[in-house]
């Protein structure tokens, strides 16, 4: 079988206490969020995940979308909250209750796929073998850095974010990395989205995507491009960047930078007005095109 791309990560399921709300429990994870927006704008697609193979029913929803899934087993799964304890929705503080651990390339199958996406929500997933490993294996690479940066306290398990001593390192082996402005202060020491990029494509990445609340930046071989969110409201907020890279990757494969950045802006625009997964359809996103992105 040969896939336009491959997740890899792991699945979980994330609790999700709003500032003022109740607490809802629902499958979460990088992976899910890219992997239904892929399948949604019909590209082949597979995912590989660590999880517990008794909590196999929350990767329905992906099978529905026609993700081809590839388990790798583990003692538990991923179990994460996301605790908003103020009105601002990128205040967020993150705890890995439980985590399915480090997924080792030996797990991973040898798949035929025009890229792999390596998307980690903590740094309980990835370490330099499995990059290395797939990087031998010669497939186009990208990588979220939250995977690294997000790094879990031994005794609260609650996520600090920190700078990642392998940064250059890894963004060196990537076709694509993705960060968020957060990530990217901690990373560069500037939260200035433009600076943030050129400072990682001296690291050997020719191709840079970085997010934040009002927009997306992408840096693609010393040209930048940035497009605006046009959502109407904020209650899909988790799963933002997820989606947003997820789409650039999807439409990247077969358009050019700019056109490809318009097209995730306007479809993670449609997921944040609406909780869980991208559910739109290709229609939904040229009709917020048309509406928002085409006069820019």
């Amino acid at each position: 079988m040969d896939y336009d791309i491959t997740f890899v990560g792991h699945m979980c399921y994330d609790e999700i206490i709003p500032f003022g709300g109740k607490p809802v429990v629902a499958p979460g994870s990088a992976v899910l969020c890219g992997a239904m927006v892929a399948a949604r704008v019909g590209k082949k697609v597979a995912a590989v995940v660590k999880m517990s193979k008794q909590d196999e029913n929350i990767l329905q929803p992906l099978k529905d979308a026609g993700v081809d899934i590839y388990l790798i087993p583990s003692d538990v799964t991923t179990y994460s909250k996301v605790l908003h304890e103020t009105e601002n929705v990128d205040e967020r503080k993150l705890i890995i209750v439980r985590t399915a651990g480090l997924i080792s390339i030996a797990g991973v199958p040898r798949l035929s796929s025009r890229c792999v996406h390596l998307a980690g929500i903590s740094d309980s997933e990835f370490d330099m073998a499995l990059l290395q490993g797939l990087k031998s294996r010669g497939y186009s690479l990208s990588v979220d850095m939250q995977s690294f940066v997000r790094q879990i306290m031994p005794v609260t398990h609650e996520i600090k974010f920190g700078d990642v001593e392998n940064k250059q390192a890894i963004a060196g082996m990537m076709d694509k990395v993705k960060l968020d402005v957060v990530e990217a202060r901690i990373l560069t020491g500037t939260d200035d989205l433009g600076q943030a990029a050129q400072i990682v494509e001296t690291w050997g990445c020719p191709e840079i995507v970085i997010t934040h609340s009002q927009g997306v930046l992408a840096r693609v071989k010393g040209k930048t491009f940035y497009e605006k969110f046009s959502n109407k409201s904020i209650v899909g907020r988790t799963g933002r960047g997820d989606t947003a890279f997820a789409a650039y990757l999807s439409w990247r494969l077969d358009h050019g930078a700019e056109e490809s950045l318009k097209f995730a802006a306007a479809l993670v625009s449609i997921k944040m007005e609406t909780s869980g997964p991208f559910q739109g359809t290709l229609e939904d996103i040229n009709k917020r095109l048309l509406e928002e992105y085409s006069s820019s």
